[in-house]
């Protein structure tokens, strides 16, 4: 098990699980800092110029998920990672790997009042350890502190909030201590507070084949989904099971994860050959056409919350804005195909001359 302490910079999530680890047999911190300073000496400094932290950067979030994964093997006991995530399309990311690895996740947000969160992180830095007297001695140097995690950071936390408390198990820490907020994550833990049923998806360990599903509305819009174990949003579909038509595999994936029931034999609109791109194999992606959803039959639609946060009907411009840019590729073609009612062979995303 992972116990994920999130929160605003100054909540105190570095001091919570320490003091965590002391109430929890066979239990160890992971500290996510650790990664970022391998990085921070490894990177070319152009790369590190173009991020502003350090979760912007892919090799750390999967270096994360990884090393979270082999200390876990290593220690076989439980998980102690205090971090701040407060995009829901990275968190997507990463525990959606973990949960591919096997791992389930805990997942509990340690919350202030921002008057406190404020004058901790003055006091006490961002992780929640005493700074030093040099450290917070200079008035100008605590003005400044402030004026940067006001303007930077506390944006950022208010706007992750609504999806903070629907997804964490919320923990009002105003005035709790260190050893006080670990023995209420403790115990809301050992109740199975803070559980996170995510789907989990196996990692690909080599080239795949996958069946998407285009269902349009009575206006020809698009449906899309939105996965909670992997970030970005996608068509209905997945992965083609040894020995399944791939029809099948996608008339299969939509009945599974929306609740509809297609009509057999859907045309086959894009076969795209995707090229492996480290760390993922590619393979062959195909997209068939699911017809017409009536107006009638939108109640239908199901939403299963530990597979898919939303769906939604847009149209081609929005669908460029969820779809990243090898999925819209991959839509744009098939949409050219159903107007010329003949399937277009692709190779990364290119029609095959």
């Amino acid at each position: 098990m992972i116990i994920w302490l999130n929160g605003a910079q100054g909540a105190g999530m570095s001091a919570a699980a320490g003091e965590l680890t002391a109430l929890l047999p066979d239990s160890v911190v992971l500290d996510p800092e650790r990664i970022g300073d391998l990085l921070r000496v490894t990177l070319p400094a152009r790369r590190l110029k173009e991020v502003a932290n350090d979760q912007e950067l892919p090799s750390w979030r999967w270096l994360l998920v990884e090393t979270a994964a082999a200390v876990h093997r290593e220690t076989g006991g439980v998980l102690v990672l205090p971090l701040p995530v407060l995009s829901q399309e990275l968190r997507d990311e990463m525990f959606g790997g973990l949960a591919s690895r096997g791992l389930s996740v805990r997942h509990v947000l340690l919350d202030a009042e921002e008057t406190i969160l404020r004058g901790r992180f003055l006091n006490h830095g961002p992780d929640g350890a005493a700074a030093s007297a040099a450290t917070v001695s200079a008035e100008s140097v605590a003005d400044t502190r402030a004026c940067a995690w006001t303007r930077d950071h506390l944006p950022a936390y208010r706007a992750a909030l609504p999806w903070l408390r629907t997804d964490a198990h919320v923990l009002d820490t105003s005035h709790l201590t260190a050893r006080e907020t670990a023995e209420q994550v403790a115990a809301a833990v050992g109740e199975g507070a803070g559980a996170c049923e995510i789907v989990q998806s196996p990692r690909p360990t080599a080239a795949t084949v996958a069946a998407g599903m285009l269902i349009f509305d009575e206006q020809d819009r698009v449906l899309l989904v939105d996965p909670t174990y992997k970030p970005g949003w996608e068509f209905p579909g997945g992965v083609v099971e040894p020995g399944e038509p791939p029809s099948c595999a996608a008339l299969r994936e939509v009945t599974e994860e929306l609740g509809l029931r297609l009509a057999d034999g859907p045309a086959l609109l894009v076969v795209d050959w995707e090229p492996p791109v480290p760390p993922g194999f590619g393979g062959i992606r195909m997209l068939f056409d699911g017809g017409r959803l009536a107006e009638d039959r939108l109640g239908e639609l199901l939403l299963p919350g530990e597979e898919l946060r939303q769906w939604r009907f847009v149209g081609t411009a929005e669908a460029e804005q969820l779809l990243s840019p090898g999925r819209f590729r991959r839509l744009r073609w098939a949409l050219e195909a159903r107007a010329r009612g003949r399937t277009i062979n692709l190779e990364a995303g290119t029609p095959v001359s």
